[in-house]
């Protein structure tokens, strides 16, 4: 039985793709910064920062996806700089274990953002080629991912999935966007103009262990559905699903009141192209938001 030694795994995705390895047949072992105290995530192993190169001897994979929550709290600087340090510490940390250990894991899964493509590309489609933006959730992702680029060098297959606005049932910014709706006052969020990069959880965590498990795989892969939105026609969508009126559209002053900087999750986005994953043979359960929304909220 190969194992995967899985950072961030107390999280939505963590948990999701904790699960999916398990079900596949895999060993998989959490760390935790506190492994006694911390709710078990199903009945995996868990351990602390300290034991993880000693476990590495024995695993196949890594997956790092351990970070502060971005959309937990507003932005203060302090929550800025939790944000940023958060994921570069978890990242120095893997790698220097990957340099204590004799036999390294084959492959390493480094977790970053579409927000590494920053704001300023309107309506362009972008796959894994675009450059990185230079808003602050841009610089964020080019340090995360650079925070383990070493590993490379080591000899070990690294794969660097940017991940898209994640679908659920619980958890995740879908029962945030749901609650207006459910009360009859869904609508358009700002201009309802930008792009929502979605992907439902189920792919989410299939699309990591499909890569995971094909030795050819290495590099970066935008992880989020063939078919991104506009914000307009999400909210109908899920209007339409929920069997909900359409019609009162947020402006964005209030937004940026309400959020403050943390605002442009909602009011910015990226059109964004799972180019690779696609190239590569991978198949989407859910390519559609009709779908994907269906299956989650009937």
């Amino acid at each position: 039985m190969a194992k995967v030694i899985v950072t961030g795994g107390s999280g939505l995705i963590g948990q999701a793709f904790c699960r999916e390895m398990h079900n596949a047949g895999w060993e998989v072992v959490v760390v935790s910064r506190n492994p006694q105290q911390a709710s078990p995530v199903e009945s995996f192993c868990r351990i602390g920062w300290e034991d993880l190169s000693h476990e590495m001897e024995s695993a196949h994979a890594v997956v790092n996806l351990a970070g502060e929550n971005i959309g937990a709290g507003r932005w203060t600087e302090e929550k800025k700089q939790r944000i940023r340090e958060s994921r570069i510490k978890a990242g120095e940390a893997v790698l220097q274990a990957f340099r204590q250990v004799s036999r390294k894991p084959t492959v390493l899964m480094q977790s970053s953002a579409i927000g590494f493509y920053g704001i300023q590309h309107g309506d362009t489609p972008l796959d894994e080629i675009a450059s990185a933006g230079k808003d602050f959730l841009s610089l964020v992702g080019v340090a995360w991912e650079d925070s383990t680029r070493e590993v490379e060098n080591l000899g070990v297959r690294r794969v660097v999935i940017r991940t898209g606005v994640v679908l659920a049932r619980e958890g995740g910014v879908l029962g945030r966007m749901v609650l207006p709706v459910r009360l009859g006052a869904g609508g358009p969020l700002g201009s309802g103009k930008q792009w929502i990069s979605w992907i439902h959880l189920q792919d989410q965590v299939r699309a990591m262990r499909f890569l995971i498990e094909t030795p050819s795989s290495r590099g970066v892969y935008n992880l989020s559905a063939p078919h991104p939105v506009q914000n307009r026609d999400f909210m109908r969508t899920l209007a339409k699903v929920l069997k909900r009126p359409y019609w009162l559209p947020v402006p964005a002053f209030a937004l940026r009141l309400l959020l403050g900087e943390m605002s442009t999750l909602v009011l910015d986005g990226q059109r964004v192209i799972p180019a690779r994953l696609l190239a590569e043979g991978f198949k989407f359960v859910y390519p559609e938001l009709e779908g994907a929304l269906q299956n989650l909220l009937e």
